[in-house]
């Protein structure tokens, strides 16, 4: 069986892939708590904050076949009230987070017949949103790190790809849905009329780890209810 790594498995979309990938894979999960939810699955779990942790500690397995990056932030403010500590602290978790797990299993994805990374980047990168210069900035770098990195690794084999959500169901967009009318009003911004549920952002990461999509890499799926491509 392959072995997957999935940085922010907690809750949200890292949660939905670890229930997922725990079916097909050896699924190594990282998150800062160990929800219940985590404790009813069949997988390597380690508790660990991803930015301040030591990734030595933690025994991976010789060869890592697919790596997900999940954490992210959703800091919206209007770009004077946004502080030079705000835009750090977004591209931490968002990037540098990244590079740091990459940089630490890139030997073990190396040794992978066919390894897979998926990272993280937001609608707000594609298209132009108010408050969201810090996330979208942040976002923007993840996107080039993909293409880069996808170019760098291809050699090797490893396929490295991002998924562009947008507003999802989860406890990170609990404040922008934290009332029915915010729910009503974030959905109708969509062309489908709704936000997205984690299982189906995870449905596209199992994708992208499996041997189906061994074709892909480079690229940044949108995946936002037609935000990113479709006016009506």
């Amino acid at each position: 069986m392959k072995n997957v790594v999935i940085i922010g498995c907690g809750k949200g979309i890292g949660l939905e892939s670890a229930k997922i990938l725990s079916k097909d894979f050896n699924v190594t999960g990282i998150s800062r708590s160990k929800t219940a939810e985590i404790e009813n699955l069949e997988i390597d779990f380690h508790e660990l904050d991803i930015l301040n942790g030591n990734l030595n500690e933690i025994a991976f397995p010789d060869v890592v076949d697919g790596l997900i990056y999940a954490p992210g932030s959703i800091n919206l403010k209007p770009f004077n009230r946004l502080s030079e500590e705000d835009f750090k602290n977004d591209f931490n978790i968002n990037v540098l987070g990244a590079i740091k797990t990459i940089q630490k299993l890139l030997p073990n994805l190396k040794k992978s017949e066919s390894a897979s990374i998926v990272l993280f980047s937001t609608v707000a990168a594609k298209i132009g949103m108010p408050f969201h210069s810090s996330v979208a900035a942040s976002k923007s770098a993840v996107e080039g790190l993909v293409k880069s990195l996808a170019a760098e690794f291809a050699m090797q084999k490893i396929r490295v790809n991002a998924l562009a959500p947008s507003l999802t169901d989860t406890s990170l967009a609990s404040q922008l849905l934290s009332t029915p009318e915010k729910r009503e009003s974030s959905d109708k911004r969509h062309p489908l009329q709704r936000i997205g549920k984690p299982e189906e952002i995870a449905e596209l990461i199992s994708f992208l780890i499996s041997e189906k999509s061994a074709w892909m890499t480079g690229q940044i799926i949108g995946i936002d209810g037609g935000m990113g491509a479709v006016k009506i």
